[in-house]
């Protein structure tokens, strides 16, 4: 099977690449497929194909940019131009652009492939019934909510078109199923990048590292993490290092510099800027815990996903789908309050002052993660096509025997 898979891809800094990095290193050691097509948006850069593991044939056309309005055009072009058997479109609402009409209609791309009659899914990793759009950095008017409601209600109806939609929750299915009376959506999970052996909980020697990973500046703030750290510190005499790993939101470009400027005085605060894939491990394996700084949520983290693959203690606010996560898919945490600063250094206390606690929260979270690596997802996938096609083929005799 030669699938295309359309997305953006490292070393991209649109939304999602670091997940279609992992798809595809799972996808291409598949026995069934025989290429994989990767529809990307450009960058300067050449794309990261480096895989250690041998595979299919991988052919790269960057097709898209994002707030193009021709993205719907060029991509339709490249899909014409490779015939692949079957799409897979790895998508949230803002993918192909923050501007609503270049948004759009890259978003009509999944019902085209319907229309030509080619085997799709859409893996659509949020849905905007469950975005609080005003904490998610959208907008904080109520007017200008019910827009992007009325707006996010239409795509949906789009991306619907698709033969399967696959989201990441099963909340997000009954949502979805219960408001546009559809049966064509299942839950896939989100699954976990890479799973180290039995990673060990022994930290390097020096000071515990509490560590954040995203964007930054709509709904993850690093301001309470800081303050918290900073509380635990004067309570407990620990030696702890801040480390903010990660970048600006591109809605909000210039914070994290701000942060820095803010709090500047404070000591062992260490900003990383992007992390490239090669840094991902360390960055992980060298922290005693996880903080997600969230206001809000806006979909399944991946970031929790791999915290639990590198058996890490995390600090979670007790809101939406981390809380919903949680409780599908066995992982454990301390809990605290969004935006409150005490609620938070006592959930980051519990774990740093005692370490056999940190380390069982760590070993559950990664039984958590084993349960869904990547291999088992991407397996999902191809089920869902092969029963497709099949669907597909049975239609078409039955239209040659009308």
């Amino acid at each position: 099977m030669k699938l295309a898979i359309v997305t953006a891809f490292p070393p991209s800094k649109v939304t999602l690449n670091e997940y279609a990095y992992h798809l595809v290193k799972s996808f291409r050691t598949k026995e069934t497929i025989t290429e994989l097509i990767l529809l990307t948006d450009e960058t300067p850069e050449e794309k990261d194909l480096n895989f250690e593991e041998n595979g299919c044939k991988i052919t790269v056309k960057e097709c898209w940019k994002f707030n193009s309005y021709a993205n719907i055009v060029n991509v339709t072009r490249a899909i014409n131009q490779t015939k692949p058997d079957a799409v897979l479109f790895n998508l949230q609402f803002m993918k192909f652009g923050d501007k609503k009409i270049a948004a759009a209609l890259g978003l009509a791309l999944p019902l085209i492939c319907k229309i030509k009659r080619i085997p799709t899914i859409v893996l659509l990793h949020n849905i905007l019934e469950q975005v609080d759009l005003e904490s998610a950095g959208f907008t904080a008017n109520k007017i200008a909510q019910k827009v992007y409601n009325f707006i996010g209600t239409t795509l949906t109806k789009l991306i619907l078109k698709a033969d399967l939609v696959a989201v990441t929750m099963d909340k997000y299915v009954d949502t979805l199923k219960e408001k546009y009376k559809v049966d064509n959506v299942k839950m896939i999970p989100h699954g976990t990048f890479e799973i180290p052996e039995n990673p060990s909980q022994q930290l390097p020697k020096g000071p515990l590292k509490i560590m954040t990973f995203g964007k930054f500046g709509t709904y993850k703030k690093v301001e309470s993490m800081i303050e918290a750290v900073t509380q635990v510190r004067k309570e407990t005499h620990l030696d702890l290092e801040i480390v903010i790993a990660g970048t600006d939101n591109p809605n909000v470009p210039g914070y994290l510099e701000n942060i820095k400027n803010q709090y500047k005085h404070v000591s062992q605060l260490t900003f990383t800027g992007y992390v490239e894939e090669e840094e991902v491990a360390p960055l992980f394996t060298e922290s005693a815990v996880v903080v997600f700084p969230y206001t809000s949520t806006t979909g399944s983290s991946g970031v929790l996903h791999q915290a639990g693959s590198y058996g890490k203690a995390v600090v979670m606010p007790n809101l939406g789908d981390l809380t919903t996560l949680i409780e599908d898919e066995g992982y454990r945490g301390e809990f605290f309050e969004p935006e409150n600063v005490a609620s938070l250094a006592d959930a980051i206390k519990a774990i740093v002052t005692n370490e056999a606690y940190r380390i069982e929260l760590g070993e559950t979270n990664y039984k958590a993660a084993t349960a869904f690596p990547m291999s088992r997802i991407t397996d999902m996938y191809l089920e869902e096509f092969a029963k497709i096609s099949a669907k597909k083929s049975v239609e078409k005799v039955k239209v040659a025997q009308a």
